[in-house]
């Protein structure tokens, strides 16, 4: 029983992260989560020109 309870735990909070940021909104973990991916392969990310820094779309990794 500990072990489906656990189960439906997990699954819910899965849950949770996969559809926290379904519209692509620009909150402070999706910052954090592209902004260290982009440094992980040596670039800075910035707003692209005329973009929207509301959208995480709008972002991009430059100077790599």
């Amino acid at each position: 029983m500990k072990v489906v309870i656990a189960l439906i735990l997990a699954l819910g909070l899965t849950a949770c992260e996969t559809t926290a940021n379904d519209g692509g909104t620009a909150d402070y973990d999706a910052l954090a989560r592209a902004s260290n991916d982009c440094k992980a392969h040596g670039g800075t990310l910035v707003l692209k020109d005329g973009g929207d820094a509301q959208y995480i779309q709008d972002y991009a990794c430059k100077g790599k």
